[in-house]
């Protein structure tokens, strides 16, 4: 595939459409991951309720008939450019649904979701390190810095400030499932720089279809095998929650956020995960606010600000999302 069949030209704000003009790309990476960290714990809940790859295939598809509707109108000036770039489409959805998605679900019915907090940790140095690799995108020092603050917040709260406690974790084959997981999506995320330039539901639809067809044979295999959705209230409930906030809406909000900022930037949100796992514990489950969640967030924040000033004097990213 030829770049200049990919990458769109590099356009200022003032040329975008004034619809999301008022889009904070930390706003919307913000709302991104929490979404995915709601997902986590619907992931975790419905694990043994729920086979994996036949749920992932049905959100997805209901995200095509979600987002379908709003794209439609796009049609003749984005799905040109879209079909171009096939090869870019498939394989991020591959990475980003498949891989991730995919690989999340099956990974949580062998692991804990603190587990699955710690090993999500490993995306924003898993982008840095894709990007100087692949891209040869130099690391600024700064970013690194911001890197290293975060994950030392990311420690102290699942540890909750006793390295007996992080010494005491356990790590097993659903973790490298896991691990997978994020290497996915990390992937994905380097991968959203060579987008061609249309609409944001236009390349959501896009990937969206590509991602439900790669799971379709696995949540096929999956039925054959027995695998079987009871369509229980709160079944239904999960699968409709799973696509509407963290498939469309989540993903819609990050591709939109890497655009603006850039892959290595965008990735240091992840990091809010445990933030905001620890708040909704507070919230809704009754669970103490501990100075070690304060510690944790406090340190997660300050990286997410570092690594923001460390963007400063960037070159401006090629390609983009309207």
């Amino acid at each position: 595939m030829e770049p200049d069949a990919i990458i769109g030209r590099v356009t200022s704000d003032s040329a975008r459409p004034a619809s999301l003009r008022w889009a904070n790309p930390y706003l919307l990476l913000t709302i991104a991951v929490f979404t995915w960290s709601c997902n986590w714990v619907v992931g975790r809940g419905f694990a043994n309720e729920l086979p994996p790859m036949m749920w992932a295939c049905a959100r997805w598809i209901l995200g095509i008939l979600l987002v379908l509707p709003f794209a439609w109108r796009y049609r003749a000036t984005d799905w040109p450019p879209l079909l171009r770039a096939w090869k870019l489409m498939v394989a991020l959805g591959f990475t980003g649904l498949l891989l991730q998605n995919g690989l999340m679900f099956v990974g949580l019915h062998y692991t804990t979701a603190t587990n699955g907090v710690v090993l999500n940790s490993s995306i924003p140095i898993l982008i840095i390190l894709i990007s100087w690799l692949f891209l040869r995108e130099p690391i600024r020092r700064l970013v690194m810095v911001g890197v290293l603050v975060s994950l030392a917040g990311v420690v102290a709260i699942v540890s909750r400030g006793s390295l007996a406690t992080l010494s005491a974790l356990h790590f097993n084959g659903g973790d490298l499932i896991l691990l997978g997981a994020m290497l996915g999506w990390a992937i994905y995320t380097v991968l959203l720089r060579f987008v061609p330039r249309v609409h944001f539901l236009s390349l959501m639809l896009a990937i969206t279809v590509c991602g439900a067809l790669w799971f379709l044979p696995f949540a096929i295999a999956e039925a054959v095998g027995g695998g079987r959705i009871s369509p229980t209230p709160a079944n239904l409930a999960a699968i409709v929650f799973s696509a509407i906030f963290p498939a469309v809406i989540g993903n819609v909000f990050w591709n939109r956020g890497v655009a603006k900022v850039g892959a290595s930037v965008a990735g240091q949100f992840v990091y809010l995960m445990p933030v905001f796992g620890a708040v909704l514990a507070w919230l809704f489950l009754g669970e103490r606010l501990y100075l070690y969640h304060i510690a944790g967030i406090a340190l997660i924040l300050t990286g997410i600000w570092i690594t923001s000033r460390g963007r400063r004097g960037a070159v401006a990213l090629p390609g983009g999302i309207d």
